[in-house]
């Protein structure tokens, strides 16, 4: 989906439409931008940038700072309703994007490309949202693929034309090439998919420990991942930077607390229970740590979690060194039903 969350604002409020639209936190409090429209990116802004710096770059751009949640969701799932129209084998990754593996679909329709054409005209004439589409034999090319035209593209990339695509690309338009990786591999020279081949398997692991393995194989379009059905999600969290620096307990337990609750909702919904909770902070000079705490058995209810994250919270010291932000997580997640399941077993 194209600019997910920002779009849908814009759908809903027509003042909005042609503007620069930031969602995330307030750049008064120190938030963080979640997304932004089109015409926001203009000006350099992107997810994860300080609010208070896209504020800098873009002074006129609306901020919506309590974002619905509730309604992108919803949206999601329209959108995922169309996918299994064609096929069930679906990876999500996330609320807007997904893999489809259609080799075999419910039309038998033998144009992958007819099929992601018509997915992206039904997803707008369902939700006034557009998507952008990559078409290809494995993931990382779709994936490549679904970012190069942007917004409401369609490329695709055929066994063919790899090496045409792949050769002239950015680094930093590699999947799996994060900021850190490109910034490091252009003081090394390397700028195109050109250039990161020229490099051994040996060199690149050298350079960049296992991850060497996944660029050697990214920048030749080797990716033997099938699209997994059962999408096992590993971890689910929250983290909030505080208005002020904060050393108080009282007040940070109240807020972890708070934190707690909406990971937990989202752990409800998605009927998931955990045994592993992780509590992170961050120091008003920007140092980071971490406790965790990890259980026998899934943690069955909020006032446990709540309980097991405040101990943790209360492990770092924070009398002379006030927190600017806190997150908690939890993981080692397994399906609710599976742990009744197991219940009924062992009372059988």
């Amino acid at each position: 989906m194209d600019a997910f969350y920002a779009a849908i604002e814009q759908r809903n409020n027509p003042r909005l439409r042609g503007k620069p639209v930031i969602v995330g936190g307030s750049p008064g409090r120190r938030g963080i931008v979640a997304t932004c429209s089109y015409e926001a990116r203009a000006y350099g802004i992107h997810s994860a940038m300080s609010s208070s710096e896209a504020h800098r770059r873009a002074p006129h751009a609306v901020f919506i700072t309590n974002p619905n949640y509730s309604e992108y969701l919803e949206i999601s799932r329209q959108v995922q309703s169309i996918f299994r129209e064609f096929t069930d084998l679906i990876e999500p990754l996330s609320l807007d994007e997904a893999y489809l593996d259609v080799s075999q679909n419910k039309h038998n329709e033998p144009s992958a490309t007819r099929i992601a054409q018509w997915i992206r005209q039904e997803i707008f004439r369902r939700t006034k949202l557009t998507a952008s589409a990559g078409v290809s034999f494995n993931k990382s090319l779709a994936k490549m693929a679904s970012d190069w035209k942007k917004p409401n593209g369609l490329t695709v990339i055929t066994p063919q034309t790899k090496d045409f695509f792949l050769t002239r690309l950015p680094i930093s338009k590699f999947w799996g090439i994060g900021r850190v990786t490109s910034a490091k591999m252009a003081k090394l020279g390397i700028h195109t998919g050109t250039q990161l081949r020229t490099l051994s398997l040996w060199k690149l692991i050298e350079l960049f420990g296992k991850a060497g393995h996944w660029y050697y194989n990214c920048c030749r379009g080797i990716d033997e991942r099938n699209v997994e059905v059962r999408h096992i999600r590993k971890s689910l969290g929250r983290e909030r930077t505080l208005e002020r620096d904060i050393s108080d307990q009282k007040q940070l337990s109240s807020f972890l607390a708070g934190l707690c609750a909406r990971v937990w909702e989202g752990l409800e919904r998605l009927e998931l229970l955990g045994r592993r909770v992780l509590v992170k902070v961050k120091y008003y000079d920007f140092k980071s740590a971490s406790k965790t705490h990890s259980s026998p058995h899934p943690i069955g209810s909020l006032a446990d979690f709540i309980r097991i994250g405040t101990k943790l919270l209360g492990e770092f010291q924070t009398k002379n060194r006030p927190l600017r932000l806190i997150g908690i997580s939890m993981s080692s997640l397994a399906s609710r039903w599976e742990k009744s399941r197991q219940l009924s077993l062992n009372l059988e």
